[in-house]
Parts: structure tokens; C-alpha cells; sequence
């Protein structure tokens, strides 16, 4: 439970986003969250950036093969995660994207 951390408690997280923002600068800014909930977890997330999530997939180093996938929003969002640890930090990569409208019509019929 989350009840009683302190900013201190996500210095694993933080650290590996400040290692992150030294090795991996020059890729494409995500979205980031860390929180009290899973304190050593740095989420990364692209929307509308899966070119972004796959530049961040290699640099860590996570296998093609690693990436799940699947969709929200009844089939309208394409949704890729990938996992690894990092300097001690869980980081979860989430890589958002419409899917095209032709693609949709195919899985209607």
C-alpha cells in the first residue's frame, strides 16, 4: 500500500529515469509516470508515437518477441506494452495508436 511514502521511497524509480534522460536523451520524450502505488515502476507511454515505443524497445535492449499487444476503446486503439528492468526500476513501456479505419472494417466483417 501506498499510505505512508515518501518522495525518498521512489528514488529507484527516479534514479533510473534520471539515467534514462543521460543515456537515452535523443529519443522521443514519452509520457511519464511514477507513483506510490508500485514506487519502483516508471511507466513510459506513446500516444500516437509507436514509432517512439519501438526507438525506446530497442535502446532497452527488449525483444521484439517481448512486445504484447492488443486494443481498447472497441477495437479503435492499438496498444503495445513491453517490460524490463533498468537500474534497479521496473520501466513498462505502453504505446498507443489509432488503428486505421480500413483495419477496423476488416475485423467487422
Amino acid at each position: 500500500m501506498s499510505e505512508g511514502l515518501t518522495l525518498d521511497d521512489l528514488a529507484v524509480s527516479l534514479r533510473a529515469l534520471r539515467l534514462l534522460a543521460v543515456d537515452f536523451g535523443h529519443l522521443a520524450a514519452p509520457s511519464v509516470h511514477v507513483g506510490p502505488i508500485y514506487p519502483d515502476r516508471l511507466d513510459l507511454s506513446f500516444h500516437d508515437d509507436l514509432a517512439g515505443f519501438e526507438a525506446w524497445r530497442e535502446a532497452l535492449g527488449i525483444a521484439s518477441d517481448a512486445v504484447t499487444h492488443g486494443t481498447q476503446s472497441n477495437g479503435h486503439t492499438r496498444v503495445l506494452t513491453a517490460t524490463t528492468d533498468f537500474a534497479g526500476a521496473v520501466v513498462q513501456l505502453t504505446g498507443f495508436a489509432k488503428v486505421p479505419a480500413p483495419a477496423l472494417a476488416r475485423a467487422a466483417a
